[in-house]
C-alpha cells in the first residue's frame, strides 16, 4: 500500500508520519510525503527528534506534491493530511482516486523556538498512536468500507 501524506510546508509533521509508517510498517507500507507549498528543508526539530527515537532520516527531505503528479511517480492508495484545519490552516487536495484521511495535528514548527521540543514531541506522540492504530489494521485483508470507518476513527484519537 503507498501512502502519501500531506501538509502544506512538508518540514514536520508530515515528515514525521512518513517516518513512523516506514519505520513501523516492516515492509507492508511505503509511505511519501509532499507539501503543497514546501519549504525546501526539514525542520531541524524533526530531524533531532526521529534522530533522538531512533529512526533513519537520510532520506527526508521537503518536496512538493508535484512530484507524486507526474508520471512514473508511484501510485497512492491513501493520502492523508495532517494540517489542523480547525486552526484556519488550509489542507491540500489530492486529486484522483485514492483513499483519503484527515489526521489533523498542530503544527509544531509554528511553536516560538524556545517551545519546539515540547511542540514536536506532542505531534510526534500524536502521530506514532495513530501509525500504529492503523499498521495493527489487516491491511492485507480489510475492505474499503471498513479501512474507511477506520481511517475516521484513527484521525480522531488524541
Amino acid at each position: 500500500m503507498n501512502i502519501l501524506v500531506l501538509c502544506t510546508g512538508n518540514s514536520a509533521r508530515s515528515i514525521l508520519l512518513e517516518t513512523l509508517l516506514n519505520s513501523h510498517g516492516t515492509g507492508r507500507v511505503k509511505a511519501y510525503s509532499a507539501g503543497s507549498k514546501p519549504t525546501g528543508s526539514v525542520h531541524p526539530q524533526s530531524l533531532a527528534l526521529l534522530a533522538e527515537k531512533g529512526h533513519d532520516t537520510s532520506a527526508a527531505r521537503s518536496k512538493s506534491w508535484d512530484e507524486f503528479a507526474s508520471e512514473g511517480a508511484p501510485q497512492m492508495d491513501l493520502v492523508i493530511t495532517v494540517c489542523a484545519s480547525a486552526e484556519g490552516e488550509t489542507c491540500p487536495i489530492w486529486p484522483g482516486t485514492p483513499l483519503r484521511a484527515h489526521w489533523g495535528v498542530e503544527d509544531p514548527a509554528a511553536a516560538a523556538s524556545p517551545d519546539w521540543d515540547t511542540a514536536f514531541r506532542i505531534a510526534y506522540d500524536r502521530l506514532e498512536r495513530r501509525a500504529q492504530a492503523f499498521l495493527n489494521l489487516p491491511l492485507e485483508h480489510i475492505n474499503t468500507d471498513d479501512l474507511r470507518q477506520d481511517l475516521i476513527r484513527i484521525g480522531e484519537l488524541p
